[in-house]
């Protein structure tokens, strides 16, 4: 909880430092950068530090932390705070990073606002910071414990068993541990971090869901190759090196699983709304919930180019289909076949089982519109669970 001569000072600061938040958050990652290159080169992706949306991530994050603090006192923003200690503890982050943040990012906020940074001004946004960072650390402490790892060696090699191209664009990697150990469990809906040592040295890190059930004898996960300009720079460089290097033998650094898309409810009705690779995690919860003898009503939704641009279509069907009360439908914008939806996921017509709990995953705007439509037929806001790939802009685009 934020003391009371804090909330008042931050209450009255909120607009200048809201305002100034993209150019302090800028600075900060100069500066960041400046002093510790190894971040950017082996722990920061590289393409969403070029394209701005790590910075639009942390304005966002800290900006709706220190509003939660103000509008909400007794209560912390357990959601947002959740999603980014999962994604923290699969990059092994320590407790010693966050003091190497508060160093850079107070100078960028002591340098932006001048003299509008007061010593008064200064404790007050030092405690959000703190209270931030302290929630996380807790969150990203118990994470670890969970899976029998330590802060800043969450990594284990796994060997490549096999490869399958499922579409023009999407490949799965089957992986079991290399030292023939036993896989570490994990929950349906969850992800990995996969790191590869890129040709220039860096050994990057991306997340990808596990499009695998926990029941599985094998993990597996399934990459979307990023073509365009990312293709050609660090947006797209290590699904490409991915695609283009990796083989059945090869080896991988991988993370223990992480994520909170996982199910609220075992026993509730379930609704998996995805959009293009967001179908992964789909799949692990679906295979999971046949494999489980899930009763409940499952609707299983999904929305793609077009049918041969769909990942794991065939397995979307086939699973839905294992289960005693599920149904699917996908929507194409281009080349839809019979019984397909043609254009945006439209849920207007959908019937939607009381108490559902849904989970979505694609791209932001995807996202946005199907919670909208599932508020609008009565879903609450907080059986609506979500999962963003890369930097989480949910807050910062609100």
């Amino acid at each position: 909880m934020l003391s009371e001569k804090s909330t008042a000072t931050v209450r009255a600061t909120l607009p200048a430092v809201g305002a100034a938040i993209g150019e302090i958050t800028e600075l900060f990652y100069t500066k960041l950068f400046a002093a510790h290159p190894a971040l950017i080169r082996d722990l920061f992706n590289r393409g969403n530090q070029n394209a701005g949306l790590q910075k639009q991530a942390l304005a966002g994050s800290i900006a709706a932390f220190a509003v939660h603090l103000v509008e909400h006192p007794d209560t912390r923003p357990d959601a947002m705070l959740g999603r980014i200690a999962h994604k923290h503890a699969s990059l092994g982050v320590t407790r010693e990073q966050y003091e190497v943040v508060h160093e850079h990012l107070f100078a960028a906020i002591a340098e932006i606002l001048g003299e509008a940074v007061t010593a008064e001004v200064a404790r007050a946004w030092d405690e959000v910071y703190w209270l931030m960072a302290g929630a996380l650390v807790a969150v990203e402490e118990r994470l670890y414990a969970e899976q029998q790892v330590t802060a800043g060696d969450v990594w284990r090699e796994w060997t490549v068993t096999g490869r399958v191209e499922e579409t023009a664009d999407c490949t799965t990697f089957r992986l079991a541990p290399a030292d023939g150990a036993p896989a570490p469990g994990f929950k349906a809906g969850q992800y990995v971090s996969v790191q590869v040592e890129l040709p220039d040295g860096a050994r990057q890190i991306r997340q990808y869901s596990l499009s695998s059930a926990p029941g599985s004898p094998t993990r597996a996960i399934t990459v979307k190759r990023v073509h365009g300009p990312a293709a050609a720079g660090p947006d797209g460089e290590v699904s490409n090196h991915l695609h283009a290097r990796v083989r059945t033998g090869d080896t991988l650094r991988v993370s223990a699983p992480y994520g909170d898309l996982v199910l609220r409810d075992s026993a509730a009705p379930v609704l998996l709304a995805s959009a293009g690779i967001g179908c992964t995690p789909m799949l692990s919860v679906l295979e999971h919930l046949a494999d489980t003898g899930h009763a409940a009503p499952v609707t299983v939704l999904h929305a793609d180019r077009s049918p041969a641009d769909h990942p794991l279509r065939d397995d979307h069907r086939a699973l839905t289909h294992k289960l005693a009360d599920a149904s699917a439908r996908f929507w194409y914008e281009e080349e839809a076949e019979p019984g397909d939806g043609e254009g945006r996921m439209d849920l207007s017509a959908l019937p939607i089982a009381p108490g559902t709990h849904a989970y979505l995953c694609g791209p932001l705007p995807f996202m946005r519109s199907v919670r909208e439509q599932l508020i609008a037929r009565g879903v609450p806001a907080a059986d609506i669970h979500y999962e963003v790939f890369g930097p989480d802009l949910w807050l910062a685009s609100a």
